[in-house]
């Protein structure tokens, strides 16, 4: 691999500045060494890069606009050098053509930006379509992005109101008896929802909707006879939503409504013997018009950086797993035929 060196000069020489792109004892840059495999020696806010082509040319981009952030205040943390450099890897579409799209989704506390290419398809695919299915590991955006477009409707009034839905199936854990009132039972499992409601609308105006019956919380066992009109409805977690509670979910879709489907199906914490109505779903559904599916991979991951290699720690063992499975029952097939 030829090693190519490109001399970088960050303008204006801001002190300030500079301290904060290059990190206490220069952490922000070793990462962008370690992360890109690049070499940068730095003197002043004069930068030189050397490695391969592309990591050069990443690492400029990267550092100019990381640098430009430092201008606006922003204080550069570790995800945050992650997250920009996803951006810059894999951007969510051409110079501005997001934006055209419709693929930043305003909220009356916050503008949400898609951070890769999948995100602003998913984002468009909510615009366009009246029923989606985001499906990928934790800490892609799913969850995140189906509220903000959810919140976006609401408030420019193109849906009535927003029905959060959640199988409350327990992870793997007794949680014991809940007190409470159906609601409050339900509340635990519905938090990241309303997380992000505070978000994007703030505590008290949340609160209010709650009261009104505009945004409701609905367990997806207690949705049958129901007709939804008028209405944006996420089910979350929906991998743990059995066969039959997909299908009696997705037959309450009413007139005007938008319909959002979440999900990781490898972590699935239905008993034993019970399958997914998400899995089922991904097989009976796909190719009808007017259907979305949006398919996340561990490269979508927005949370900390760490969480990326994770998860592509547990695909790869987990393909680990399957390889030497399939590797015993070879064996087994040829003992018992000699």
């Amino acid at each position: 691999m030829s090693i190519h060196t490109l001399d970088l000069t960050l303008d204006p020489d801001d002190s300030r500045r500079l301290s904060n792109l290059c990190g206490q004892f220069n952490e922000n840059i070793r990462q962008i060494e370690t992360t890109l495999s690049l070499t940068i020696r730095q003197r002043g806010n004069w930068f030189q890069l050397s490695g391969s082509k592309s990591a050069v040319n990443d690492g400029s981009r990267l550092l100019e606009s990381l640098y430009l952030a430092t201008g606006q205040g922003e204080l550069l943390t570790s995800n945050i050098i992650h997250l920009t450099l996803q951006e810059i890897v894999d951007p969510p579409a051409g110079a501005g053509e997001a934006a055209q799209r419709g693929g930043i989704v305003r909220t009356p506390r916050l503008s949400i930006k898609p951070r890769s290419k999948r995100q602003a398809e998913y984002v468009e695919g909510i615009e366009r379509m009246d029923l989606n299915f985001a499906v990928g590991p934790a800490g892609t955006g799913k969850t995140y992005l189906a509220v903000a477009c959810a919140v976006q409707a609401l408030v420019s009034e193109r849906v009535n109101r927003i029905v959060l839905v959640r199988p409350a199936v327990e992870a793997g854990e007794k949680l014991g008896f809940l007190p409470g009132d159906l609601i409050q039972k339900i509340d635990p499992y519905l938090r990241p929802l309303y997380d992000a409601l505070y978000e994007m609308l703030g505590f008290e105006k949340v609160n209010r909707l709650i009261e009104k019956n505009v945004i409701e919380i609905a367990p997806l066992a207690y949705m049958r006879g129901r007709t939804l009109n008028e209405s944006f409805i996420i089910l979350d977690e929906s991998q743990n939503a059995t066969t039959a509670q997909m299908k009696m979910f997705l037959t309450r879709i009413g007139v005007n409504s938008r319909v959002v489907v979440t999900g990781d199906i490898t972590q699935i914490d239905l008993p034993a013997g019970t399958r997914s109505g998400l899995v089922q779903v991904t097989q009976v559904l796909r190719g009808i018009d007017g259907i979305g599916f949006t398919w996340f991979t561990s490269r979508d991951v927005v949370r900390h950086r760490l969480v990326q290699s994770i998860v592509e720690a547990y695909e790869r063992f987990d393909q680990t797993q399957v390889t030497g499975i399939h590797e015993q029952d070879a064996g087994a097939r040829n003992e018992s035929d000699s």
